[in-house]
């Protein structure tokens, strides 16, 4: 296949902005990509082009990911692409997480530049920081070792020292288990015991890497001359030591294309900054920038919910732009971009409740996922999501009352079970006395039944169902890593297992998932239920400062845009049954919230009057709004022009645009919304414009379907009677 038509199959099926970034020359890209805009799918697109029309050579490209899931699934891309572009090569392109490839290249240099074996990479840091709290005669139990260790990785990923901890975490206002000086003598001990048994962390790994490759050129040269070129992915979380190795691996060179969304910044306080992404022009003057802005994950409806939130509705955009501009040391304003253009169809809109306690609510929402499983949507595409693991279990007893699966994410870290960590170190023997030729697919569930994993799940609810699940998701892990990575061994999976732990990234299990917003990340559901939203909760009571509270804002932000197609959001007024009803909703919603009168729980003049719109779940004393938030609910719905549109839209109008549209998409063979999506046609309706340059600021028309369909639309706009030919000519 010639190179012309390889690059011609690499951009077919690509959107305008998608195909801007396959297209984008070398040098600094970046994308600055919204919440399902189809981002993996632009950069192996980007990859595979400059592979098709022999401008890269992807042996010489190292696209670097936070999670092993992305990595997997960007590797898992890049085969498909390879399969449609015969001979471009895409099967030598590295897609791995930051640690993995720092790891491959510390075990690859370090014999020869510090000299012996590598170090082993630490199973577990929370028994090495016991073991030094024990050392020290520091009370505390696993919650506040957890902490410590926490405290531990983020002195270590923004590069400050024991000796420094102290100041540096003050500085930045820090609250960790025990006192700084205190916690500073126990990140000694930790680094103490970790050297002198010769292991690793993966933040060592890190910039350990980084060190080699600083301090012997000839190494900097060999990596350098292996990648040429680099992708990096949700460049909004990286942090100072994941920069540093960065840095390492580009040297002079600017052939770096990053990826992310500011809109998602939740981990600033792991370390994480999102300062690298919005002060990547002012680091590269050259950069090519490109916005995703078409979400094909969500409805339009929860994609309008998202953008009010975000302040990137129409009319606040100037808003987010100074909430993205304001905490971060760069200017970041230029990056805000417009808002989420949904592509998928209608779908039911967003629903808020007020409950008037806490058992009350938790009841709502478990009969709320029963209904949901009714009608056919399957239990593992329905999340409930919290603001902190302590809000859990009021949900996990109405959920186990009604006899609905469901799998804990991100409450007790998964790989600090007991029965995960003695399987992960029989595993780890077993791939030890293996022999060449077995089957290391067919070796995992003997190891795991050894320790309870039976055929059958065990019957009800308690420890032994929720150890079997365990088990039994950790066999579907490794049936997953063998069937994606042919040729894998057993020391292979337990170097991916251990990769995992550090990471975080746990295996999927059956059942309704009930996790925190920061485990969610990354993930996406058909029904997300976001319960608890009162002020002390969301944002966190903790969170003081105006950086802190905006942070909170994007991480309920990032809660909202994991539905697919059905949302509900609710708080309670009262924490017991019957309680005091103090509390208010959480001050994110006020513009939601537009048009409900005040409950006893809002303060008084916080927010506009209005009527409420209808009763919630019978029995359960929820009041809930189902119309457009912010409008007043399906009153005002109708006289904006139906679920989901601007107010003011000419329902008239919209259903003559609609027709021409679909006349249009007939003439030309395409999809519907290649010529312009529901949210972009009633922008228009809702708008009127009378003239071009009005036309071109409506939100999903750029200067090609300006072009292309101007006249049409402008015509229809100015004669409410008249229909429009789809080359742009009037019918009578």
């Amino acid at each position: 296949m010639r190179s012309a038509d390889r690059a011609e199959v690499v951009l077919e099926a690509l959107d305008p902005e998608q195909r801007e970034v396959a297209t984008a020359p070398r040098g600094p890209v970046c994308v600055l990509a919204g919440a399902g805009t189809g981002k993996t799918r632009a950069i192996a697109h980007r990859i595979a082009y400059l592979a098709a029309t022999g401008i890269t050579d992807p042996g010489h490209v190292l696209a670097v990911t936070f999670t092993t899931r992305a990595a997997g699934e960007l590797r898992g891309r890049l085969r498909q692409l390879g399969s449609a572009v015969p001979g471009a090569g895409l099967e030598l392109a590295q897609a791995r997480t930051f640690h993995s490839a720092a790891l491959r290249q510390l075990t690859h240099f370090w014999p020869a530049t510090v000299g012996g074996p590598p170090p082993q990479v630490v199973d577990s840091k929370i028994s090495l920081v016991a073991e030094a709290a024990r050392r020290l005669r520091l009370s505390g139990g696993l919650p506040e070792l957890r902490d410590a260790t926490a405290e531990i990785e983020w002195a270590k990923v923004t590069q400050v020292r024991p000796e420094e901890y102290a100041e540096a975490s003050t500085n930045a206002g820090r609250s960790g288990p025990f006192q700084p000086a205190v916690l500073a003598r126990l990140y000694a001990g930790y680094e103490e015991l970790r050297t002198d048994r010769h292991l690793v962390d993966f933040e060592s790994v890190l910039e350990l890497t980084a060190a080699i490759l600083a301090e012997h050129p000839a190494v900097a040269s060999a990596v350098r001359g292996r990648y040429t070129s680099f992708v990096v992915d949700e460049y909004q979380d990286v942090n100072p030591l994941q920069r540093l190795l960065l840095e390492a691996w580009l040297g002079e060179r600017d052939d770096i294309c990053v990826v992310g969304d500011p809109r998602q910044t939740i981990y600033s306080f792991t370390g994480a900054t999102p300062a690298y992404l919005t002060g990547f022009t002012a680091e590269f003057p050259a950069a090519t920038v490109i916005r995703l802005i078409r979400s094909y994950r969500s409805t339009p409806q929860v994609i309008a919910l998202a953008n009010r939130l975000s302040g990137a509705s129409e009319g606040g955009a100037g808003r987010l732009a100074a909430r993205l501009a304001r905490p971060w040391p760069r200017d970041g304003s230029g990056l805000a971009g417009p808002p989420l253009v949904a592509q998928r169809p209608g779908g039911p809109e967003p629903r808020l409740t007020e409950f008037p306690d806490e058992p009350a609510e938790a009841a709502a929402v478990a009969s709320e996922v029963a209904k949901l499983i009714e009608a056919g949507t399957p239990p593992g595409e329905i999340a409930i999501l919290v603001r902190t693991n302590a809000q859990t279990q009021g949900f996990e007893q109405s959920l186990a009352a009604a006899g609905i699966p469901f799998q804990l994410r991100g409450a007790e870290r998964y790989f600090d079970r007991a029965e995960i960590r003695q399987a992960v170190g029989l595993l780890r023997s077993a791939a030890r006395s293996a022999a060449a030729g077995d089957d290391p697919a067919g070796q995992v569930r003997p190891v795991l039944e050894g320790i309870g994993l039976s055929r059958a799940a065990p019957s009800g609810r308690g420890s032994a169902r929720e150890r079997w699940e365990s088990l039994e998701a950790l066999a579907q892990l490794a049936d997953d890593f063998f069937a994606g990575s042919p040729g894998a061994t057993l020391a292979d999976l337990v170097s991916e297992l251990s990769l995992r732990s550090a990471i975080g990234h746990v295996p999927s299990m059956a059942g309704v998932t009930l996790a925190s917003l920061h485990a969610a990340k990354g993930l996406e559901w058909d029904a997300v239920l976001l319960p608890g939203l009162t002020d002390g909760t969301m944002p966190i009571i903790y969170a003081q400062t105006e950086e802190a509270i905006e942070e909170e804002r994007r991480l309920l932000y990032v809660g909202v845009t994991r539905a697919r197609r059905y949302l509900l959001l609710s708080w309670a007024l009262a924490r017991p049954a019957g309680g005091k009803r103090i509390r208010k909703p959480s001050r994110f919603l006020d513009d939601l919230l537009a048009g409900r009168p005040a409950s006893p729980g809002r303060q008084a003049g916080r927010r506009r009057q209005g009527g409420r719109d209808s009763a919630g779940p019978p029995g359960q004393g929820g009041r809930e709004s189902a119309g457009p938030p912010g409008q007043g609910g399906r009153a005002a719905s109708r006289a904006a022009g139906g679920p989901g549109q601007p107010p003011g839209t000419d329902g008239a109008l919209l259903a003559r645009l609609r027709e021409w549209r679909l006349a249009a998409a007939k003439e030309q063979g395409v999809p519907a919304f290649v010529i312009f999506s529901d949210a972009t046609l009633a922008q228009i309706a809702g708008r009127r414009p009378a003239d071009r340059a009005a036309l071109a600021g409506v939100p999903g028309v750029g200067a090609v379907k300006l072009d292309r369909y101007g006249a049409a639309v402008l015509a229809l706009c100015a004669d409410g009677a008249g229909t429009a030919r789809t080359g742009g000519e009037r019918r009578p």
